[in-house]
């Protein structure tokens, strides 16, 4: 895997995203079990002086300038955003082969997964004072790879107010045993004819959810494949689709207007 820093790729982010909306960043480091992870945080200084927080769990190629772009974009004056590092300093995906090594390595180790999102998400909270972070108000929100992480943290009983899938892993090893256990409200955006996530996995992830009594949706968007809220996406399996992109940020923002009111 290549090794960087995240300070280049915050050095070459766009500085009129930045600028436009006074955005800061602060870049934390903490340790699990020996590994050292660099995750970061953006937020306007513009609107109220205590937002609400949000996790942000990257695709499989983990912190990119792509996700930190993407981070901005979701916090803009409203929300402050952590971009989490699930892999450490030391794995830094520069191809999908590498990708597919890193987060399958995750994959495997539920464990791992759920330990490393919830070191995360301890360390986001504890930021709370310094930042005007309301630490009563937190959501995660995950993209394909971080999709899964989120609904999987979620599955651990972590304390969050929601949970935001797009187009993530749905299933898990433990899934029926767990389930019941997400406290947050759920929301899965799903593309319709995702050849990775099938409708296999829909099903079985319907079923078990219908048994619990968590409070879940789950949104389909037709003509719409994998990783379809990546501008970089353009595979036949993984593309970017602007309508489904666009009316699943909005799907979001109207979760965490009802989760937050």
């Amino acid at each position: 895997m290549k090794k960087i820093l995240l300070l280049p790729i915050l050095l070459s982010i766009s500085a009129s995203l930045f600028a436009k909306a006074n955005f800061q960043s602060k870049t934390v480091r903490y340790q699990l079990d020996g590994t050292t992870f660099e995750s970061t945080i953006v937020y306007s200084k513009d609107g109220d002086s205590s937002k609400p927080g949000i996790l942000m769990v990257p695709n499989w190629m983990g912190p990119t300038e792509g996700s930190l772009q993407k981070a901005a974009k979701v916090a803009s004056d409203k929300y402050i955003v952590m971009m989490v590092d699930m892999y450490g300093v030391q794995t830094r995906p520069s191809n999908g082969q590498e990708a597919g090594a890193a987060a399958g390595a995750v994959r495997a180790d539920r464990d791992l997964m759920r330990a490393r999102s919830a070191k995360a998400l301890s360390v986001f909270k504890s930021e709370a004072k310094e930042l005007g972070l309301n630490a009563n108000k937190v959501a995660a929100i995950g993209f394909c790879f971080g999709g899964g992480t989120v609904l999987e943290l979620g599955r651990s009983g972590a304390e969050l107010d929601a949970i935001v899938s797009f187009h993530g892993d749905l299933l898990s090893p433990t899934l029926a045993e767990d389930a019941a256990s997400t406290q947050a409200k759920v929301l899965v955006l799903h593309g319709a004819d995702d050849p990775y996530v099938p409708q296999s996995d829909v099903e079985t992830f319907v079923k078990t959810m219908q048994g619990t009594n968590v409070d879940w949706q789950l949104v389909q968007y037709s003509d719409t494949v994998h990783s379809f809220t990546n501008p970089e996406a353009n595979s036949d399996g993984a593309r970017y689709n602007a309508i489904s992109s666009q009316r699943a940020f909005a799907a979001m923002e109207a979760l965490l207007a009802e989760a937050w009111r």
